[in-house]
């Protein structure tokens, strides 16, 4: 761990109040959720178990918080307000790590644990178990008598799995070293009974990333034995280029309940995207580019760009509009480069550098027209805007990609020593 990273300790979190960005409180922590890990690393922190005002408990994951500080808690903003089900490869730390024995690996003493230190990874909204507090000698967390000491998690037996075993716990920590394309091939070669339990156990955002990498009939069918609202969590989750793919496949009762399942938004974009051909520049694009008002700063645009969860070729630029800055937008007026967002001071207006010589991409574009133009201006996205001037979304080099390889081209194997295709780390 980097000097300085934030650590807290979990007994410091019960009951604080979590906000979303407006300073609205979206209810109170009552656990954290974590997943062990072979090979002797620390438990990873997936979220928090937050109880919102209705008494529901609810999933809030860690990617999706940006602070935990001054006794308390603070949002992205949209929570799922799904209750929280806990699953095979979870724990829950408040109520299953603490008061538990366990022993200190040097002398084999046993110890019970009274808090646990959670930190979070240098640039990176990953948090892990850091640091366990204990008690040496018999007795729970209320036993006065005994030597209390803070260790590291490595100095501590019984939070790790073993290498062995059958169980999908452990395959899906020895999965969590790979890349979503890496574990989406492994998925492919289990029988279909492993592969719908192992699916079933990953965490929401892994299985997005892990499904828009495997072949239709594959997604299909780990779709299928979902419960539904798991399954429109999943949707959620995806890139919603990579959602409506999906969902085109699947029987028209079917896609509309699920549709339904989804949060508006997150349905409204799909459905968008749904109307248009598939292999038209509609039907490839994602509706989730950077988008930036004409007033926003080099500083801005660097900042959106290191956001963690975007691709490589989303990042590689931003796009200025006018309000509205979700798609669709107002008036699109131009592309910056991230070469250029490196070249220019902090302060400078992303306006005063914007790149307005391409004409952007019209929805209806051919596949092949996309191809040639990404090629033509070496372009790993390009802007896609409607008739009245407004942004709709952006093509991807790596979406293209997937319509020009041959049907079965993820079925091959394509891994050599230390390869790995692309996909989100």
């Amino acid at each position: 761990m980097a000097a300085g990273a934030p650590r807290v300790f979990v007994s410091h979190l019960s009951g604080v109040p979590v906000f979303d960005p407006n300073g609205d409180q979206v209810g109170r922590v009552r656990d954290l959720v974590a997943m062990l890990r072979v090979g002797g690393r620390p438990p990873r922190i997936l979220g928090l178990v937050v109880e919102v005002v209705s008494r529901r408990r609810i999933f809030l994951p860690m990617t999706r918080v940006t602070g935990v500080e001054s006794g308390q808690v603070i949002t992205t903003g949209v929570v799922n307000m799904r209750r929280f089900e806990q699953r095979p490869t979870e724990r829950l730390v408040l109520g299953e790590f603490l008061d538990r024995r366990v022993r200190l690996m040097e002398s084999g003493t046993e110890v019970t644990v009274l808090d646990v230190a959670i930190q979070q990874l240098p640039a990176r909204r990953d948090w892990e178990i850091d640091k366990y507090f204990v008690r040496k000698g018999r007795g729970g967390a209320l036993r006065r008598k005994g030597e209390t000491l803070t260790v590291e998690w490595s100095a501590v037996s019984g939070f790790s799995l073993e290498e062995h075993g059958q169980g999908a716990e452990n395959l899906v920590a020895t999965f969590e070293r790979l890349r979503p394309a890496d574990v989406a091939n492994a998925l492919h070669h289990l029988s279909p009974k492993r592969r719908v339990e192992v699916a079933a156990a990953l965490d929401d955002d892994r299985l997005a990333d892990v499904l828009e990498e495997l072949p239709e009939d594959d997604q299909v069918e780990i779709l299928g034995k979902l419960k539904e609202e798991r399954a429109a969590d999943v949707l959620e989750a995806m890139d919603p280029d990579d959602a409506a793919d999906l969902l085109s496949e699947l029987p028209e009762e079917d896609k509309e309940r699920l549709l339904m399942l989804m949060r508006p938004d997150d349905a409204a974009d799909v459905r968008r995207l749904m109307a248009y051909e598939e292999r038209t520049a509609g039907g490839l694009m994602t509706t989730e580019p950077i988008v930036l008002r004409p007033d926003a700063t080099v500083a801005d645009a660097l900042a959106r760009v290191r956001q963690s969860d975007l691709s490589p070729a989303l990042a590689a630029q931003v796009y200025v509009c006018r309000s509205p800055d979700e798609t669709p937008t107002g008036k699109y007026l131009g592309t910056v480069h991230f070469q250029r967002l490196l070249r220019d001071p902090p302060f400078a207006l992303v306006s005063s550098i914007v790149d307005s010589d391409l004409v952007p991409l019209r929805p209806d574009t051919p596949l092949p027209t996309v191809t040639s133009y990404l090629a033509a201006y070496n372009l790993v996205s390009a802007p896609v805007v409607d008739e009245s001037g407004s942004l709709l979304g952006a093509v991807t080099v790596d979406d293209v990609l997937d319509h020009l390889l041959p049907e079965d081209w993820r079925e091959t194997d394509f891994h050599g020593e230390g390869g790995t295709r692309h996909g989100r780390t």
